[in-house]
């Protein structure tokens, strides 16, 4: 198949423009926190995750130290892991491509990958995510570091609402019916209450604990003979191939 034929790779593009972005706020964030354009870009192309980074930034425009900085992000960088551990063995990347994958493994390149039923699709949306958003996060946050005076507040432009936008349109197709929903609900609940007694990016770490504990005392009511989310409304809402022909024309 084709790439631009590819449903995941299709939704793979669109979420690394709403998130890529918001890169020109992290970019005008970090130059405004008293960081130079070069450590800017360091933190881009390097630590490479969006929570992360603004953890840092914002540990440092508080006037904190830089262990305390890299203590924050390297507490939200922990999700970073866990995605590692599930695409690893979802998608079983060999040589070279291993260390790339770890690089690109993030919300968006998890969320588009694991959205997906079919194992090619999986890694298409993978790597397109993946990619797209590292080339134009970096890209953007150049842009925001050398325009960040002109630009005025970030916020004003809505840039914010990009990535929380590309995740919802992600999420909204897979919640259909009421034990998701609720589930939703709940982590929607715990992290509005958990927001003013905890640093900022904690909350979501807060709401998948919860999330997870939920997933964990209900794992004895999916059938033995079918794993994962069957029935239960959580599954991949994409079929990749459903408007194709025969085995035969899909390869």
């Amino acid at each position: 198949m084709r790439l631009k034929d590819s449903p995941a790779a299709r939704i793979g593009a669109s979420i690394a423009i709403a998130t890529g972005l918001y890169g020109v706020s992290f970019g005008a964030l970090s130059v405004a926190s008293g960081l130079t354009f070069w450590q800017t870009m360091a933190l881009s192309l390097l630590l490479f995750s969006g929570g992360s980074q603004f953890a840092f930034i914002g540990v440092v425009a508080a006037g904190g130290t830089g262990v305390a900085a890299m203590s924050a992000a390297a507490l939200l960088g922990i999700r970073n892991g866990v995605y590692g551990m599930q695409l690893n063995a979802l998608m079983r990347p060999k040589g070279w491509r291993r260390f790339a994958a770890a690089h690109v493994t993030i919300d968006e390149s998890t969320a588009t990958a694991t959205g997906q039923a079919d194992p090619d699709e999986q890694k298409r949306g993978f790597w397109v995510a993946g990619l797209g958003v590292f080339i134009l996060w970096n890209i953007m946050t150049a842009v925001g570091a050398v325009i960040g005076d002109a630009m005025g507040d970030p916020k004003q432009w809505g840039l914010d609402g990009a990535a929380v936008a590309a995740f919802l349109g992600l999420l909204w197709p897979r919640i259909r019916a009421f034990q998701p929903a609720a589930i939703a609900v709940v982590c929607a609940v715990v992290t509005l209450l958990a927001v003013p007694f905890v640093p900022p990016g904690v909350p979501i770490l807060v709401a998948a604990l919860v999330a997870g504990l939920i997933g964990w005392f209900r794992r004895d009511g999916t059938p033995d003979h079918a794993p994962g989310h069957v029935e239960d409304g959580l599954e991949p809402d994409i079929e990749p191939y459903r408007h194709t022909g025969t085995e035969g024309e899909r390869a």
